[in-house]
């Protein structure tokens, strides 16, 4: 599981595309959709359900979103204080 895996799934379960997701990340939609799968195969679990016109969250991204959400709080915030302690922070 791996940082940039964790934040396409957020921007996929916020935007419900993958499409919305990859503009928004600027990445191209193969790259996202890549990361999804790469991250549902550490998990071993299907996190959208992508049978349907629209994507959804499945009972296991349900699950995983607020612990992935929180994850990156936390390493976006370790990040900004090693910044401002190592004094390069912008």
């Amino acid at each position: 599981m791996q940082l940039q895996q964790l934040r396409a799934f957020c921007e996929v379960a916020a935007q419900l595309s993958f499409t919305r997701a990859a503009r928004n990340l600027h990445y191209a939609q193969s790259s996202v959709t890549a990361q999804i799968q790469r991250l549902e195969e550490a998990l071993g679990a299907q996190l959208f359900d992508r049978s349907c016109r629209q994507i959804v969250l499945t009972p296991a991204g349900r699950c995983l979103l607020p612990y992935a959400a929180q994850i990156l709080r936390t390493a976006d915030a370790a990040q900004e204080q090693v910044a401002a302690a190592a004094g390069t922070r912008p």
